[in-house]
Parts: structure tokens; C-alpha cells; sequence
């Protein structure tokens, strides 16, 4: 049972060691102590103090070192706690002009190699350890501590921008961006705290010299009054403990100084001081060489015995320069054959790895004028980075692959509150806004127009106004659609984005769908990459088809199996598409239905326009699209026809949707799309496999007449 009993105490020992070890470190302030706890007490605080300077030199970075700030200030509480303890020794025991046993060994220990029978010397020694700790150590510390801590709060939000445009251009992943962003945090937080820390150095700095007068005072006191010495003898017995007792206060507080320094003086390079240092001092040997002869040249001619000295420590730095000079002379060798090496396989056709001569076109990238930076500045909420990320995360579930990341950076060329959206180094839209104004527009329920600066909606070219924030609320109240610039931008790109999604799907974007889709239905990719032998760039086509005209490629595995069925029968991309849309056709049918009542209201395309469309067909021998070659007059013929349905249909407030055979669906969109890009072209087969889930409610026809 005692074992057990003592178990439970050890174990709560070790498990609350630090509030254990700052309970005890108050009561020690108070309580007096015997001389082997006090020595004891000192050989830790002298061992731990040397065990942070050495943790402090293996550490790379400083923000590494996250407890520093509070060691700093345990040390500090330690070292006085141990102070006043050993003060309370020194006055209340005997002492005597020569060796006490009931004064602590450890301060006799220090005063006699420090003072020895010099209480003087001793004296200069510790005022000169003092001085170098409180001026030149502890002051410079403090000081490079709070410009730390100024610049790292200064930096905080370039810091942060920089990963976020560095994760919206796709250079880092999300896990990346979060722990780059944790160790900002973590330095800024660091440098923060070091800048309150490094005063408790120097304040226990000032209170070990402000400690030792009063040892030396009171010493000096109780050596005559209690212990009846002449004050000749307690002057010297009390200095040399008083010198004894500062310096085991000191020396810690002094190595704990030096580490503080070391650490906030440090880079942010991952490697440690001593790497460093072996890298700046090994750069190149000639430096040792001029070094060893100036310092045999200077044996040679002052003599005087200096040259028993001086020459073979010359000799020595000559010999060290020397092989340091060949052996950079080898690795410059060998990093010339390694380079050779390469080039000659870059040569031959290999790829060199790590190379990266060619520059990549970001595949999206957002380009701001300076005024509208506010929009992606942490400082000022960021809310354009955050819309950004809900956009691609929203176009990843609309279009069914995902979106590449949008790289952000300022253009000093654009107007100051213009932006461009780049697909690829082409820009796909560009639109002006104002900062601190919000755009209002009229959907129909606006009963009394307010006054304001005219312009165009960017995403739809509605007309628009902008009103200032005091006139918000009267826009609200009037009935108009008031729009915030952030979500001007944010509905701009998702629009830029349905309308070019196509373009954004490259060979890259299908593989990484083959592969989620391979770890569910294995057996699926295998058929259409082996078995059916479709090509990367052939399913890349049908997809772009798909998302040319909107249709999401969410539901990849039916998409996929309608391939492996139909690429027996042809392996035309165009074929394959309709096969695909067919396929699709419930999901496709359900896009454009109304959603009350799951109607589509459509114009039918009359036998006679079909007929003409087949005869006017031409499809390219190289697979490319097919279309349909109308001479100029049945050309404007057509035009005319459709732009009369159309107009029928704009008066209703319909979407425009043209139904036509599946055989020739193709053909009609291509007629259309440059002329009239917004018509929705579907064939019977699309709606036939939609069933009795959609109803059709034919509007009109486009007819035609010889």
C-alpha cells in the first residue's frame, strides 16, 4: 500500500510538474532553506540556464521555441527565489573569515575563484559580468525583440495575402495554406510575447545588483552587531560571500540573456546556428589563407618572440584555407560534370528533372487595379477570397470537376478600380466598379426611381446605378436589387466561369477524374481505357462538348459507361456526345424545366427546316464539329425564322429552347450558337428518356416556307 501510495504521488508529480515546480518556487521566497537545498537549488538553476542556451542553438528558427517567453520568466522567478533564500543564509549564520560549513559551498565555492583574497578584484569582475549583461546583452536583446515584434505585426497581413494568392493560384494546397498560415501565427504570437519577456531579463538584472548592495549593507551590519566582528573582518568575510552569492545569481541570468539574444538575432532559415555558421565561414579558403600569411608575416617582423606564436598560428590558418580550397575546387568539379551530365540528356530528348526554364500561364487568375486590393486584405475582411473559394467549391458540385485555383495579384496598368478575369492568359471579362458605393438595379418592382450614376450590371449587362452607402437604404426601400462590389466580382466570374468551363478542362483535370472514379468502379475505367481503348483526349472532347453547353459532368460514371457501350459503334467525339446527352437526358430535361409544375415550354422545328439542315450538312473529314452549310440567302432565311419564334417567346418570359430530331441536334445548335449563343437546343431522344418526369408544352414552330 506505501508503494502505491507513493506511486499516485509521483505520477501527480510528473503530470503537474510545472504547477508543483511554480507553487514551490513562492513558498522557497518565504521559507527558509538549508544550505544543501540552497546549493542544490543553485546547480539546477545553473544547469537548467545552460540547458535553454544549448536548446536555443540547435533550434532553426525562433518561433521553434515557443515557450521561451515563459522559461524566461520561470528562470527569472527561480533565480530570485534562490537569491533571497541564500540572502537569508548569509545573514542570519555565523560567518567567519574563513571557510563556513553552514554557508552555502556553492557561494564560497565562486568567491574564493572569483576574489580569492582579493575581495577587490573580485569586486571589478562582477561589476564588469554585471555591466556586459544589463548594457551590451540584455539591452540589445530587448531592442532586437521589439523590432521583431514591430515588423512581424507590421508583416502580418502581406503574410497572410501571400498564401492566400498563393493557394488561390494553386503553388500550395489547402493543407499547405493552413500551415503556413499557423506558423505566421505562431511567430507573430512568438515576437509578441518575446517583447514583454526580454524585460524580465533585465528586470532580474537590476534586482541581483539591487540584491547584492543589500547583502553587502546588511552583511556588513550583522557581521559587527551579531557576530562581533571589527569591521575590517566583516567587510571582507560578507564582500566575498555578497560577490559569491551575486555571481550565482548572475552567471544564469547571463547565460539566459545570451540565449535570448541568440534566438531573436537568429534567421528564418530551417537550418541551426551551427550550420549556419559553418556555411558562412566555409564559403572560400583563400580568406584563411591571407589570414595565416598576415599573421606569419607579422611573426617575421616584430619578433621579439612573438614569432614562437605568430608563425605556427599562421601556418595553421595557411594549412586550413588550403584544404578548404580544394575541396570547394572538387565540388565545384563535380556540380560542373553533374551539370554537363544533364545537359547532355537534355539533349538527347530527356527531361532534365527540377527544371524550370518555361514559365506556365496561370490557367485563371484574377487581375485588380489598386484601389480594389481592400477587397483582398485580411486587415479589411478579405470577403472577395472568401466568395472566390465558395465559388469554386459551388462550380465543383454545379460542373462535376474541379475548378483550378484563381491566382490574385494587383496590375498597375488596369484603372485603379477596374478588374480582369484571365483564362489562360486571355482575358474572358473586365469591369469597373467603386469602392464604398453599391450597384442598385431594377427587376421589375421598382416603384419610384432614385437618382444616380448609370451603368451596366458586368455579369448580366442589366442596366444599373450606383448609389453611395447613406443612400442604400433608399434604394432597398424603392425596390432595387443593391449589390455589394464584392459580389459584383463574385457573380462576374461565376458567370464567366459556367460560360467557359469548357476551357478549363484539360487532359491534367480528366485524369484526376479517372482516378476518383477508379477508386469506386475500377472495372468501369478499366473497360474505357483498355478494353474500349478511349483515348484521354477523346473523353477530354466529349466532356468539353458537354460543358460547352452547360451540361454538368457531375454524373461522370454514367457518362463513362455510355462510352465503353457506344465506342464499338464509333469513336467520333460528336456521336459520342449525343450518345452521352441522350444518356443524360432526365438531368438535362430537368436543367430547363420549369420547377413548379416540371414543364418544358420549347418551339419545335418544323419538317421542312429539318430536311434543309440535313441537306446542307458538312462534316469535316479531320472530326472536327460538324455544321451546316447555308448559302447567304437560306442563311438569313433561317435567322429571320428562328429570330420570330424567339421574339414569341422573349414576350412570354421564356428561356428559348429549340426541339429538333437527335440526328441533325448537333447541326441546329452550330446554325445558331454564333448568331443566338443563348437558345437551348434539345432533341426528341433527350426528352424521351426523361419520360413521364418532364411534360413538354410546345409554344410554336419555326417554320418554313419555299
Amino acid at each position: 500500500m506505501a508503494n502505491e501510495g507513493r506511486g499516485r504521488v509521483i505520477d501527480f508529480i510528473y503530470q503537474n510538474y510545472i504547477a508543483v515546480g511554480a507553487i514551490i518556487i513562492v513558498f522557497v521566497m518565504f521559507i527558509p532553506l538549508p544550505k544543501i537545498l540552497i546549493d542544490l537549488c543553485m546547480i539546477f538553476n545553473l544547469a537548467f540556464s545552460f540547458v535553454v542556451l544549448l536548446s536555443v542553438l540547435y533550434t532553426p528558427r525562433a518561433s521553434d521555441f515557443q515557450t521561451f517567453p515563459r522559461i524566461i520568466l520561470f528562470q527569472a522567478m527561480i533565480g530570485l527565489a534562490i537569491n533571497v533564500s541564500s540572502t537569508r543564509l548569509i545573514l542570519t549564520s555565523p560567518v567567519t573569515t574563513g571557510y563556513s560549513n553552514q554557508q552555502s559551498a556553492m557561494v564560497q565555492a565562486f568567491a574564493n575563484i572569483v576574489a580569492g583574497s582579493e575581495p577587490v578584484v573580485g569586486f571589478i569582475i562582477f561589476i564588469i559580468l554585471v555591466i556586459v549583461q544589463a548594457i551590451v546583452i540584455t539591452k540589445g536583446a530587448s531592442r532586437v525583440s521589439e523590432v521583431a515584434a514591430r515588423f512581424s505585426l507590421d508583416s502580418m497581413n502581406t503574410k497572410f495575402f501571400d498564401i492566400d494568392n498563393r493557394l488561390q493560384s494553386g503553388a500550395i494546397d489547402d493543407k499547405e495554406a493552413i500551415r503556413l498560415k499557423d506558423a505566421a501565427r505562431k511567430e507573430i504570437d512568438f515576437y509578441s510575447n518575446m517583447d514583454g519577456s526580454s524585460k524580465f531579463v533585465s528586470g532580474s538584472v537590476k534586482a541581483g545588483i539591487f540584491i547584492t548592495v543589500i547583502n553587502l549593507l546588511g552583511g556588513f551590519i550583522m557581521g559587527m552587531w551579531k557576530n562581533n566582528l571589527s569591521a575590517t573582518d566583516a567587510l571582507s568575510a560578507y564582500s566575498k560571500l555578497t560577490i559569491g552569492d551575486g555571481l550565482m545569481s548572475q552567471l544564469p541570468s547571463l547565460v539566459i540573456s545570451f540565449a535570448t539574444g541568440l534566438l531573436v538575432t537568429g534567421t528564418k532559415s530551417d537550418e541551426s546556428l551551427g550550420e549556419q555558421i559553418t556555411n558562412d565561414f566555409t564559403r572560400s579558403g583563400y580568406i584563411y589563407e591571407i589570414v595565416g600569411a598576415v599573421l606569419a608575416v607579422a611573426g617575421i617582423v616584430l619578433r621579439n618572440q612573438t614569432q614562437f606564436l605568430l608563425i605556427p598560428f599562421g601556418l595553421f590558418f595557411i594549412f586550413v584555407g588550403y584544404r578548404l580550397s580544394r575541396k570547394k575546387t572538387k565540388e565545384l568539379l563535380q556540380t560542373k560534370k553533374q551539370e554537363e551530365k544533364e545537359a547532355s540528356k537534355n539533349q538527347t530528348g530527356e527531361v532534365v528533372p527540377g527544371s524550370d526554364s518555361i514559365t506556365m500561364l496561370d490557367p485563371l487568375s484574377l487581375e485588380i487595379g489598386y484601389a480594389l486590393i481592400p477587397l483582398v486584405s485580411k486587415e479589411k475582411g478579405a470577403e472577395l477570397l472568401e466568395r472566390i473559394t465558395r465559388i469554386r467549391n459551388e462550380a465543383k458540385l454545379d460542373m462535376g470537376f474541379v475548378i483550378p485555383k484563381i491566382h490574385i495579384q494587383d496590375n498597375m496598368t488596369l484603372d485603379p478600380n477596374e478588374y480582369s478575369f484571365k483564362i489562360n492568359g486571355i482575358e474572358a471579362g473586365r469591369a469597373s466598379i467603386r469602392l464604398g458605393y453599391y450597384m442598385c438595379m431594377n427587376t421589375g418592382s421598382v416603384v419610384n426611381p432614385i437618382k444616380g450614376e448609370k451603368t451596366k450590371d458586368p455579369a448580366f449587362g442589366m442596366d444599373a446605378i450606383w448609389v453611395s452607402e447613406e443612400n442604400r437604404q433608399e434604394a432597398e426601400d424603392a425596390g432595387y436589387a443593391v449589390v455589394d462590389p464584392p459580389t459584383i466580382i463574385a457573380t462576374h466570374l461565376t458567370e464567366i466561369i459556367k460560360a467557359n468551363a469548357s476551357k478549363m478542362l484539360g487532359r491534367q483535370e480528366v485524369s484526376s477524374i479517372m482516378e476518383t472514379v477508379k477508386k469506386t468502379n475500377p472495372v468501369l475505367v478499366d473497360e474505357v481505357l483498355n478494353t474500349a481503348k478511349l483515348s484521354y483526349g477523346l473523353i477530354e472532347t466529349v466532356l468539353q462538348n458537354l460543358l460547352e453547353e452547360k451540361v454538368s459532368i457531375r454524373n461522370i460514371v454514367t457518362i463513362l459507361e455510355t462510352l465503353a457501350n457506344y465506342s464499338s459503334i464509333s469513336k467520333n467525339p460528336w456521336d459520342l456526345t449525343e450518345k452521352v446527352r441522350e444518356a443524360l437526358g432526365l438531368q438535362i430535361c430537368m436543367q430547363y424545366a420549369d420547377q413548379e409544375d416540371k414543364t418544358i415550354r420549347l418551339m419545335q422545328l418544323s419538317l421542312g427546316w429539318a430536311e434543309q439542315i440535313k441537306n446542307c450538312a458538312y462534316f469535316p473529314q479531320d472530326g472536327s464539329k460538324p455544321r451546316v452549310d447555308f448559302d447567304p440567302v437560306q442563311r438569313r432565311k433561317w435567322i429571320n425564322d428562328v429570330s420570330v419564334s424567339l421574339a414569341k417567346f422573349e414576350q412570354k418570359g421564356y428561356q428559348p429552347i429549340i426541339l429538333c430530331p437527335s440526328n441533325i441536334r448537333i447541326l441546329v445548335r452550330s446554325a445558331i450558337e454564333r448568331e443566338m449563343p443563348g437558345i437551348i437546343v434539345l432533341s426528341e431522344l433527350e426528352l424521351y428518356q426523361a419520360g413521364k418526369n418532364i411534360k413538354i408544352e410546345v409554344l410554336d414552330e419555326i417554320s418554313y416556307e419555299e
